[in-house]
């Protein structure tokens, strides 16, 4: 499979797509927790609580047109192979609980993957959608309509005190967990990061790497999300969001305009040695990788590199993964070997785009 047939078959919308300051925000994402009423949580129910959960879900895919965001596709994770569940965690479409701890697990995935609906995972249904740029508000609309939807057909388990009823007790009250998904090479060069990322744990909001929970900020990639669920309206975490991710956006743009004024010269130098790396090397690991393509995408966005698109960050930090270069490459790769595949596909990529001027 050439490359470009690969990256058109395997990029989602969130991917290729630009939004609202996508200069600095790559994605938004709402999650919303929900359980059936009457039923265990995951962690105790039943193998045949389980399947009757999947076999309520395909019951109202059968009898119901809910067509808004493309056709619906139901994944039981038991059918799909080690190597592309890890590929649709890599694409923020399932969990790593669900694809790995998960046995009666499911995903329900719109076409454009703009929403997932994964099943039997910490709770019976996590809804998901994703957008590029700073869309919380869409995010959440589009959310709400696929809540509506199946809770036309579901009685969710809830309680007037507390609201839905969730499996953590972190997500009890609206069930909702907001993020955004930021590229911050600015404030980590001048390292105000260090004094923000405290500030923002005391507003009630948490900061994690490109994964979430336990994972690094690679490529100077950060998610911002809530942890308070109860007590707020779904409109009022999405806003305290919004309103902190301003602030970040805009304290961004100073840091890399002062950069700009101070150290011009070297930080071109910076963006195109890291052009450089990965337009001719023959072996590259995950970390080298990922700050090689946050200088070249802060070298886009600050006009030194002119002949690249700009999502090719969001592009590239998914598809040097390590499911998805063993996905390209059709099998399983050594550690070693992913390296030299991850170097090959990132000069192929570069020089796609250097072929179209």
């Amino acid at each position: 499979m050439s490359l470009e047939r690969f990256i058109n078959q395997a990029v989602s919308s969130w991917m290729s797509e630009e939004g609202p300051d996508s200069d600095i925000v790559l994605s938004s994402r709402i999650r919303l927790a929900r359980n059936f009423e009457n039923f265990k949580f995951p962690t105790l129910f039943s193998h045949e609580e389980a399947q009757s959960i999947i076999l309520k879900i395909e019951e109202i895919l059968r009898e119901s047109n809910f067509t808004k965001f493309g056709q619906m596709e139901l994944l039981k994770i038991d059918d799909i192979q080690p190597l592309q569940k890890r590929v649709l965690v890599e694409k923020h479409l399932i969990s790593p609980n669900l694809a790995e701890d998960s046995p009666y697990g499911a995903v329900l995935l719109t076409e454009n993957e703009e929403v997932s609906i994964m099943i039997n995972e910490e709770d019976h249904i996590r809804i998901q959608c994703l957008f590029p740029g700073l869309q919380l508000t869409e995010a959440l609309e589009a959310a709400n309509e696929v809540d509506d939807w199946l809770e036309s057909h579901i009685h969710f388990g809830f309680d007037e005190k507390h609201g839905y009823l969730t499996s953590c007790p972190t997500n009890v009250g609206t069930g909702l967990r907001a993020s955004v998904m930021m590229h911050l090479p600015g404030l980590m060069l001048t390292q105000q990061i260090n004094r923000i990322i405290p500030a923002i744990n005391q507003l009630g909001l948490v900061v994690r790497g490109i994964y979430g929970e336990g994972s690094e900020a690679l490529g100077n990639i950060f998610q911002i999300s809530n942890q308070i669920t109860l007590g707020k309206s779904e409109e009022d975490i999405c806003r305290d969001l919004k309103g902190v991710v301003s602030q970040l956006i805009s304290q961004e743009r100073s840091a890399r305009e002062a950069l700009r004024k101070t150290s011009n010269i070297q930080l071109e130098d910076r963006v195109f040695r890291s052009y450089g790396v990965l337009s001719n090397c023959r072996i590259i690991e995950t970390k080298e990788a990922a700050k090689c393509l946050s200088d070249v995408r802060l070298g886009i966005d600050m006009g030194y590199i002119d002949h690249l698109p700009k999502n090719i960050l969001n592009e590239l930090m998914i598809l040097t993964q390590p499911g998805f270069l063993q996905q390209y490459a059709g099998g399983h790769l050594r550690a070693n070997e992913r390296d030299i595949r991850r170097a090959a596909l990132i000069r192929e990529r570069l020089k796609m785009e250097s072929d179209k001027r």
